[in-house]
């Protein structure tokens, strides 16, 4: 049975269009087109109590044709834009659909005089398909909202000055301006002199890019020093962000197995119901003795209504779109609903190191200053790095020092060894190893075990000290660790193309027992291949940058930390972290478990009613009110325990 569109869901504004207008003027417009979706249901409801109530008092002009006329005009609203689909349906060779058994089910209530019974059917379908495009749109808009993080305007240079257009107005070859801290809007070339970008979301590697004259630059960078300008190389809809757009509209074409198997079923199981319900009307006639056709006719529309699979069709796949738009709503964007059942089996993690659980940005870790005081040690040390580049350079600037600035002179760069100068009538050395050998420096042994990045100064022909330089952890990386033993990911592994010390320092420190680093994307890629040789493990990776893009395709569920990421980790990834943040990783396995505990609740519900009410139908126990609350109430019932799930905390 295939589940189409009717005419008043199509009322409903279409979620995607709401969005393209909603730029602060036409919120009236949404909220009275809203309104205007719920007017036929209001007008049925409110002439089905009328029509009751005059039943109910037995007045005497609500009688026959008036009757009549007046159960029909209550009908029509909700009833008309159903049985026109069941019509259009039938035209295009697919008779059995839900639209077919609710219009053949109270229309035949019409004909054997149970009027409010039949408007009461299609009143409360309608009221369903309603409850559903709500919640459907509420997921949507969260979606929506997650990924409303691109850049909102670009600065184009035309008729001689800058002026800000939407990047989707941007041609290619126009020159657009960006400035420190924005990110930029388009793919380009650089046209300034240099750049210094953080590219960590697209490489993954720890230190900003500085870039020349005529480098490509990317959409989802960050500029950090100056203002700079670039040639647009790619129209906005040839972005990454664009893609993660397209994503997101097509995140429920994956359906889940036990969604596909549903509607499957529901192909099979509507025909067989019909033709169940024409033996309920006209078999008994064979072995009743008292066989009356209006009464068993009447037991073959309960049957109908009863039987009709939408509590199945609407609340499944609506379970799982609740549980996109509750992970969407959380930063997490999985790429449609089988993920979201492939992550629940997940049992084994293997995860990237840099811009995963380190923030690949460097920070100062220890100052160890000898024979100095450490606030003059480091304020020499600032008076030269002010006159380099470099990302640790930048580290070392963050350093928060008392007292007045130095200044260096005389400041020359010496290739692939570090920088000398003069501060205060004082010879200067700032650098690596090298430097202070070829000046017959000393240095202490203690510096040898040292693994992260390390700066060594020496004053005037002495050695003053040093500073260690490391990428930081980002802030939830421990507790993430701990909450997955906690949600029982017992088998978790770190691999890494950084140098191997460090790797293994920073698996120490997250209390990861198995790390291994100065890997290519090759043998990431064989270590993930030899996991998944043993059938037990489900493996789940997680990296950025297109380094991992390999390793993410290989594994049964590919995570890519960051919406602005790599363009190939985005596409190749099946769900993606839009902050950065490893500890959404068990929010995501949470959000999963959730979703298929509250399929399978749906499932058990819509089941076992129908089966109850079905055997109360055909014994001539329930009347078309149950039949009713067994379809469209478990329906409701289904809808709102799917909704619970962009309610929970997690």
């Amino acid at each position: 049975m295939k589940k189409k569109k009717i005419n008043l869901r199509d009322l409903q504004p279409n979620s995607e269009e709401q969005h393209s207008h909603d730029d602060g003027h036409d919120h009236d417009h949404g909220n009275s087109s809203s309104f205007r979706t719920y007017v036929p249901a209001i007008i049925s409801f409110t002439m089905l109590i009328i029509g009751i109530g005059l039943d109910y008092f037995d007045v005497s002009f609500f009688k026959n044709w008036t009757r009549i006329v007046w159960y029909s005009i209550a009908y029509l609203p909700v009833g008309f834009p159903v049985v026109k689909e069941g019509w259009n349906s039938i035209k295009k060779g697919d008779i059995f659909t839900e639209f077919f058994l609710m219009s053949i089910a109270t229309i035949g209530a019409f004909i054997i005089g149970e009027y409010p019974e039949g408007v009461a059917v299609m009143l409360f379908y309608a009221v369903g398909e309603l409850f559903q495009n709500a919640a459907v749109n509420r997921a949507k808009g969260n979606i929506k909202a997650l990924l409303d993080v691109r850049p909102k305007e670009a600065n184009v240079f035309r008729d001689g000055d800058y002026i800000s257009v939407s990047p989707e107005a941007v041609n290619i070859g126009e020159k657009i301006q960006v400035r420190v801290g924005e990110k930029i809007p388009l793919d380009g070339i650089l046209l300034s002199e240099k750049a210094s970008l953080n590219t960590a979301a697209l490489t993954g590697e720890s230190k900003p890019d500085s870039i020349q004259k005529e480098a490509k630059v990317y959409a989802g960078s960050i500029n950090l020093e100056s203002v700079i300008e670039v040639e647009v190389t790619n129209k906005f809809e040839d972005s990454s962000i664009a893609r993660i757009l397209d994503l997101v509209q097509n995140a429920t074409a994956r359906k889940s197995k036990t969604e596909l198997f549903i509607r499957q079923f529901a192909r099979i199981y509507t025909p067989i119901v019909v033709f169940l319900a024409i033996g309920v009307t006209f078999i008994p006639y064979f072995f009743v003795d008292d066989y009356v056709f209006r009464d068993w006719l009447y037991r073959a529309l309960i049957f109908l209504v009863i039987s009709c699979p939408c509590a199945l069709v609407i609340s499944i796949p609506l379970g799982y779109f609740g549980g996109l738009g509750a992970a969407s709503k959380n930063g997490i964007l999985f790429k449609g609903a089988s993920f979201l059942d492939a992550m629940t089996k997940i049992n084994t993690l293997v995860m990237d190191k840099t811009g995963t659980v380190t923030k690949g940005v460097f920070k100062i870790k220890e100052v160890k200053a000898i024979g100095w005081n450490e606030t003059e040690f480091m304020q020499y040390l600032m008076a030269m790095e002010e006159q380099s580049t470099h990302p640790i350079a930048k580290a070392i600037l963050e350093y928060k020092a008392e007292g007045e600035d130095f200044e260096a002179t005389e400041v020359s760069e010496i290739a692939g060894k570090g920088l000398r100068g003069i501060v205060n009538g004082k010879t200067v050395l700032v650098g690596n190893k090298a430097l202070m050998t070829s000046n017959n420096i000393d240095v202490p042994f203690e510096t040898e075990s040292i693994v992260e990045s390390i700066v060594l100064v020496a004053i005037d022909s002495q050695f003053a000290g040093y500073v260690v330089i490391a990428d930081e952890l980002k802030e939830d990386a421990k507790e993430t660790i701990t909450a997955l033993h906690k949600v029982g990911i017992e088998n978790i592994m770190m691999l890494s193309g950084d140098k191997d010390s460090i790797t293994q320092q920073v698996a120490k420190e997250l209390n990861i027992e198995n790390a291994k680093g100065g890997l290519l994307p090759e043998d990431k890629l064989n270590e993930v291949e030899s996991l998944k040789k043993n059938p037990e493990n489900k493996v789940a990776f997680i990296g950025d940058g297109i380094n991992d893009a390999p390793v993410l395709a290989a594994s049964n569920v590919g995570i890519a930390m960051g919406g602005l990421g790599s363009d190939v980790a985005i596409e190749t990834a099946d769900v993606i972290i839009q902050t950065d943040q490893p500890s959404k990783v068990v929010r995501a396995i949470k959000i999963s478990r959730s979703t298929r505990k509250i399929v399978w609740q749906n499932i058990i519900l819509a089941f076992g009613v129908k089966v109850i009410v079905l055997i109360l139908g055909a014994g001539g126990l329930a009347t078309m009110w149950e039949a009713v609350f067994a379809d469209v109430g478990v329906a409701l019932l289904a809808i709102l325990n799917a909704v619970r799930l962009q309610k929970m905390k997690w």
